[in-house]
C-alpha cells in the first residue's frame, strides 16, 4: 500500500511539474510577443543638423526656392523667422514639407512659438502655426498657392499675461472635409478640448493616422480631438490646380509639412512612427498604439 501511494505522489509531482513548466513556457511566449509587438521604431524626421530631406513651398514663390531664409536650422532646431522679410510678409505662407509620403503613422512635432510676430501679419496668425497631414505634393501646388490640399494640426500659443483661453492642436481643413461626430464638417476649423499652453514653452504634439479611417489630435497622452474620412473638398485654399482639387476623393496617404504664417516659430523633433507595416496586423498594431500613448502619457 505504501509504495502505491508513494508511485501515485510521484506521479502526481511530476505531472505538477510539467503543468507548471508548460505554464513558465507559456507566458515567456506570451511575454515574448508582447515585447515584440510594444517595441515602436521611431523615425526622426529631422537630423538636427540641416533640412536634408525636406522641400519648402511658400506662396509667391516656386517650390523649393527657400525665400529669404524662411526656414533654417539652428542650435540643433528648425527655425521659422522673417528677418530678411524687411517687416512685409504679404501673405507668403509657407509650408516646409517632408520629402515622402506617408499613410498610417503616429507622428511627434515638438515646437515653440517664440519672438514678435512680423508687422503686416493676420491677427489671427499670432502664435500660429501647425503640421499638415496627408497634403498634397508640395510640386503639385502652383506659384500663387496658399495653403497645400490637406489636413491640418493647428498650433496655438496662449499669451503668458493673459488668461484667453486658446488650445491647440485643433483642426483646420484647407480644400478638404472630415466626418466629425458623425457627420460632414464643413466649417474651416474647431477648437480641440486641449487646455492652453502660454509663453514660449515647449509642446510635444502628436498626430495618430491611420489612413482615412481615422485621425486623432494627442498632448501628453490624451486624444483632444478625433475625426475620420478626411476627404477632398470645400474651400479654404486659394490659388490651387484644378486637376488636384477632386473634391469626394479619400485622403489615404499625403505629405508631412510644417507651416510658416507670420510668427516665428522653433521645431526640435520632428520623428514619425511608420505604422503601414503592420496596419493589417490589427492586434500588433492595437498594441503598438497602446504603447506610444502609454509612453507619451509618462512623459
Amino acid at each position: 500500500m505504501k509504495i502505491y501511494q508513494f508511485i501515485l505522489c510521484s506521479l502526481f509531482v511530476i505531472v505538477i511539474g510539467c503543468k507548471g513548466k508548460e505554464e513558465k513556457k507559456e507566458n515567456i511566449i506570451e511575454k515574448s510577443k508582447t515585447d515584440i509587438a510594444i517595441q515602436p521604431e521611431w523615425q526622426q524626421l529631422f537630423n538636427g543638423k540641416d533640412l536634408s530631406g525636406w522641400v519648402p513651398k511658400i506662396s509667391k514663390h516656386e517650390v523649393g526656392e527657400n525665400y529669404a531664409n524662411t526656414f533654417s536650422v539652428k542650435d540643433g532646431k528648425i527655425v521659422v523667422n522673417y528677418d530678411d522679410y524687411h517687416n512685409v510678409f504679404d501673405r507668403q505662407y509657407g509650408h516646409l514639407f517632408y520629402n515622402k509620403s506617408f499613410s498610417a503613422y503616429f507622428l511627434a512635432i515638438e515646437y515653440r512659438f517664440v519672438g514678435e510676430q512680423i508687422a503686416d501679419g493676420e491677427g489671427w496668425a499670432w502664435r500660429n502655426s501647425g503640421a499638415m497631414l496627408h497634403g498634397q505634393a508640395p510640386e503639385t501646388m502652383l506659384k500663387d498657392q496658399d495653403f497645400p490640399i490637406s489636413i491640418e494640426g493647428q498650433f496655438l500659443g496662449g499669451d503668458a499675461n493673459s488668461d484667453e483661453e486658446r488650445p491647440t492642436l485643433n483642426l483646420c481643413t484647407p480644400g478638404t472635409n472630415v466626418m466629425l461626430n458623425d457627420s460632414i464638417f464643413t466649417p474651416h476649423c474647431t477648437n480641440s478640448s486641449s487646455k492652453t499652453y502660454r509663453g514660449d514653452q515647449w509642446v510635444r504634439a502628436t498626430f495618430l493616422v491611420l489612413k482615412d479611417s481615422i485621425v486623432k489630435h494627442i498632448i501628453d497622452g490624451k486624444t483632444v480631438l478625433e475625426y475620420t474620412h478626411p476627404q477632398i473638398g470645400d474651400g479654404g485654399v486659394e490659388n490651387f490646380d484644378p486637376a488636384i482639387k477632386e473634391d469626394g476623393k479619400p485622403l489615404t496617404e499625403g505629405y508631412i509639412s510644417i507651416q510658416s504664417e507670420s510668427h516665428p516659430v522653433e521645431f526640435r523633433k520632428v520623428e514619425i512612427v511608420d505604422l503601414n507595416p503592420i496596419y493589417n496586423n490589427k492586434e500588433e498594431l492595437q498594441a503598438t498604439i497602446d504603447a506610444l500613448l502609454k509612453a507619451e502619457k509618462a512623459n
